[in-house]
């Protein structure tokens, strides 16, 4: 069962352990003033492949790029360098 918490109009705050399907609470347990539920923002954290590049860890992310660069397995193909030989003179019979 889930624990919500409560907070009055006097400042009490306190939590109960109710079902989901049970109505909310409407008085304070101190002081029998009308209460509301105070919501708090759920930490998510996305981890493993398959993410956008924007989520999050971006040094992280670049030192692991870097480090694939450095074994080798960057799939970009690295143009060749040619070196022109020059033509070697003919012989001339003499």
């Amino acid at each position: 069962m889930p624990i919500y918490e409560y907070k009055c109009e006097q400042g009490h705050v306190f939590e109960v352990m109710q079902r989901i399907s049970d109505d909310p609470v409407a008085s304070c347990q101190t002081c029998e003033a009308p209460v509301q539920r105070v919501f708090h923002p759920v930490a998510v954290h996305f981890k493993g492949k398959g993410f956008y590049n924007t989520d999050y860890g971006t040094r992280k992310r670049a030192k692991e790029s870097d480090a694939k660069d450095d074994s080798g397995a960057k799939t970009e193909a690295k143009p060749e360098k040619k070196t022109e030989s020059k033509p070697e003179p003919k012989a001339s019979a003499a």
